[in-house]
């Protein structure tokens, strides 16, 4: 007696999909629109009015009062003013931290030298403190150095960032081979040559996450500029939009048209550095395919 053989499936039938891809895709766009709520609704609190904001239920809906809501801001505050200090401290401090970490992580990922484990271990002790720690040893220290009430008294103290340290020392580690390196030593290259040559341009996605990391860190800093910067003239934008917070009678609405005028730069550096950091996130992918 001879049995039926099973049909297969043609070549090149598409599979139904799985429950457990619809599911995954059901929690990306929850996990996705429950990320963007907050900016939605800080749009939607900078166009209404304070009344509309204390509405039960709240409005949710864009209203008309954008325009007038940031003359609000612009005649309370020096917004302009202070942004343009925030612009020079984060973008110099971002330049100064690609350079000085990287410089670092190269030399921790693929040099020895003495003291290497122990400076590296100490690194991460530091990482792993409170920034609250600091602020009375770096007060002092910019004291004795008669840096008190100037800008460049937020950019120094920012050089020397654990975490980019460690993040580009790890992404060094693996990601810059060591034939390379040796190839560049007999040909004749030095230190400098070998991490300006050789290693800088294969850890761009890795800058470019750094400079996202340090330059949002240097523009949303309050504490450190309200301690140190004494000059109205020098006073970053972190500390001119809290001026908008006066107590009882704050005008949320105003404060949410400067919050949302303060995004615009973050937005902006965003879609920059982070064009760099996906294509190479990419190109990794491919190449391990």
């Amino acid at each position: 007696m001879t049995t039926a053989a099973t049909p297969r499936p043609a070549t090149g039938a598409k599979r139904p999909r799985r429950p457990k891809g619809l599911s995954a895709h059901f929690f990306l766009v929850l996990a996705v629109l429950i990320s963007v709520f907050p900016f939605v609704w800080t749009i939607v609190m900078a166009t209404n009015t304070t009344r509309d904001i204390y509405k039960s239920p709240p409005k949710l809906t864009f209203g008309s009062h954008l325009l007038e809501n940031i003359r609000g801001v612009l005649n309370t505050i020096d917004f302009f003013g202070s942004m343009l200090n925030t612009v020079v401290i984060a973008c110099v401090t971002t330049v100064l931290v690609l350079f000085v970490d990287s410089l670092a992580a190269f030399a921790f990922a693929k040099f020895d030298f003495p003291g290497r484990k122990v400076l590296f271990g100490t690194l991460l002790v530091f990482m792993m403190l409170p920034l609250q720690l600091a602020v009375l040893p770096q007060f002092i220290l910019m004291s004795e150095l008669g840096w008190v009430g100037m800008l460049k008294a937020l950019v120094w103290p920012a050089l020397s960032n654990a975490f980019g340290i460690f993040w580009l020392r790890q992404y060094i580690e693996n990601g810059v081979p060591d034939e390379l390196l040796d190839a560049a030593r007999i040909d004749g290259a030095g230190f400098f040559r070998q991490y300006w040559n050789v290693a800088l341009p294969m850890i761009k996605p890795a800058m470019s996450f750094l400079a996202i990391y340090a330059f949002v860190g240097a523009w949303n800093d309050y504490v450190w500029p309200l301690i140190v910067l004494t000059d109205p003239a020098h006073v970053t934008l972190q500390v001119e939009l809290a001026q908008l917070n006066v107590g009882h009678n704050t005008d949320y609405s105003m404060v949410m048209a400067g919050v949302l005028m303060a995004s615009i730069p973050l937005v902006v550096v965003f879609a920059i550095f982070a064009r760099g950091f996906i294509a190479g996130a990419t190109e990794g992918a491919v190449q391990g395919s």
